[in-house]
């Protein structure tokens, strides 16, 4: 498995109350799984996606990622153990718009990992070619389109080789052309790395190209069902 979540509870403090988001959640996520957090807005998908991703720890419980407890870890060793193991796709990309598409996906390797230039221009080629953006790679986002910025925003999700990629509503932003083709990128390599992707959606495409859904409804897990395609 890559991740397990024993009992997370996440409170957040309003005025004087305490607002109960997530409420004694468990999951397993095994290593190479294509799963969707789904339910109504308000149900907690984000929040989920977010403590599961080390962006926002929990209030309570324990968190597994490839086998190491990381519920008591600090901020900057959240920051670094975030930067070897998982990868974020983001519904509104976060590209740096002074910086191009080639250093956008190179970003992380410079600042996280500390790559050498010849591996680093290695990773980075092979995956702008797997998003079908190397002849693009010197333009700047405001240059390129949204389904293009969004194959940018992949490329530097996986550029770190990371086991794991969450992304929060990561088609919602295009046309259903596009849409389809991310959803296939993503899945192809998922395929070709073993890669784990965790969505939280609302897009039916995605739904309809999982293999697994797990249902939230009022910060809890109500459903959790594997996904048969034809």
């Amino acid at each position: 498995m890559v991740i397990e979540a024993k009992n997370l509870q996440k409170v957040y403090r309003v005025g004087e109350l305490d607002l109960s988001v997530i409420d004694d959640l468990s999951l397993i996520i095994e290593k190479g799984e294509f799963v969707s957090l789904i339910g109504p807005s308000g149900s907690g998908k984000s929040t989920v996606l977010n403590m599961l991703g080390c962006l926002d720890k929990p209030t309570s419980g324990s968190l597994f990622i490839n086998e190491q407890d990381i519920t008591g870890f600090t901020p900057t060793q959240l920051a670094q153990f975030r930067g070897e193991n998982i990868g974020f796709i983001f519904q509104s990309f976060n590209l740096i718009p002074v910086l191009t598409v080639y250093e956008n996906i190179e970003y992380p390797l410079i600042m996280i990992q500390n790559l050498p230039e010849k591996e680093r221009k290695k990773r980075v080629e092979r995956l702008l070619e797997d998003v079908e953006m190397l002849e693009h790679k010197d333009k700047t986002p405001d240059k390129i389109s949204g389904g293009q910025m969004q194959r940018v925003a992949i490329a530097r999700a996986l550029v770190t080789q990371p086991q794991i990629v969450f992304a929060d509503e990561p088609t919602a932003n295009l046309d259903s052309k596009t849409a389809y083709k991310i959803i296939e990128l993503m899945k192809k390599i998922q395929q070709e790395y073993n890669t784990s992707f965790i969505f939280a959606t609302h897009d039916e495409k995605i739904v309809a190209n999982v293999d697994r859904l797990i249902t939230l409804e009022d910060g809890a897990i109500v459903e959790d069902k594997r996904v048969k395609h034809d």
